[in-house]
């Protein structure tokens, strides 16, 4: 299969119909490359708060709201793009509305629908302290025509559990979303993320939110480069880094993946991470020393 993981500016609109050009040429362009899967990054959906205008944009609060407001047409936009073209796409994640506050959930959408969702897990400081975004309730892997796919959205790709949870339950790919509004912040991201495709001897889809955001202060920075990685192991490369955008460029990393090269080094490696990770319980069962 070909990968597409977006490097994606946050952009104004003044009507919908401007979104749904803009996120219509982006998969345009994907499919034309030959890609199968599509990866948009976490809060990629935030600016649709400037369809209520600069003050609602402006506000936390109300912005939350505006983009929430916008999920179902945002929905079938992306439900008949995945149609139209034969592919498989995680749109942008977004607010979502299921009880007092919002979960940060994103959509995957196959050539025949919705196939589920998945919403983010552990929320960072901001998301917990300031915006009151609450997390999602479970850890979810999605039986695709390309195979097993996980989400682990931007702080989750950090918790090594999460991803090995969907790994131990088949995954043979996660998709790392994320929006990160410094260089460090997008290393912690990028770290994890190629820690997670070590580890489980599985390729990881990093797609970030770039540039800035003058309208929206939730998301007003953003630094990134989309990315595709693999275990640095037999048959793969050594960095591990399958395809990468320039730091903070727009535009789509694309990669070819082989899921029978994903199984050939779960079992053929030089290293056995996916096999050898039960081997950690047995000997934390002994205790750990302090000497």
């Amino acid at each position: 299969m070909k990968i597409a993981a977006a490097a994606y500016p946050l952009d104004w609109f003044d009507r919908f119909a401007d979104y749904e050009a803009k996120i219509t040429g982006w998969v345009a362009r994907a499919a034309e490359e030959g890609a199968d899967l599509l990866v948009f990054p976490e809060y990629g959906a935030m600016e649709l708060a400037s369809l209520g205008g600069r003050a609602v944009a402006a506000d936390l609060e109300a912005a939350l709201h505006e983009v929430a407001r916008h999920g179902p047409a945002v929905g079938e936009v992306l439900r008949g793009l995945a149609e139209a073209h034969h592919l498989h796409i995680l749109g942008p994640s977004a607010p979502v509305f299921e009880g007092a506050r919002p979960v940060n959930r994103a959509v995957l959408y196959g050539p025949s629908g919705v196939i589920g969702h998945q919403d983010k897990l552990i929320m960072t400081r901001f998301e917990r302290e300031t915006w009151d975004v609450v997390p999602g309730g479970e850890a979810r892997v999605f039986d695709t025509a390309l195979g097993r796919i996980g989400v682990v959205i931007c702080y989750d790709s950090e918790f090594p559990l999460l991803a090995r949870a969907m790994v131990e339950r088949g995954a043979e790919i996660l998709l790392a979303p994320s929006c990160t509004d410094s260089l460090a912040g997008f290393t912690r991201v990028r770290v994890g993320a190629m820690a997670r495709a070590l580890e489980n001897q599985c390729v990881v889809v990093h797609a970030p939110t770039v540039g800035p955001c003058d309208f929206c202060p939730a998301v007003d920075e953003n630094v990134g480069r989309a990315a595709i990685y693999g275990p640095p192991d037999n048959g793969w490369p050594a960095t591990g880094i399958l395809a990468e955008t320039g730091l903070n460029e727009p535009g789509w990393a694309f990669a070819e993946v082989d899921r029978e090269a994903i199984a050939r080094v779960r079992r053929e490696g030089h290293v056995l991470n996916h096999a050898h990770w039960a081997e950690q319980e047995v000997r934390l069962a002994r205790g750990v020393a302090v000497l």
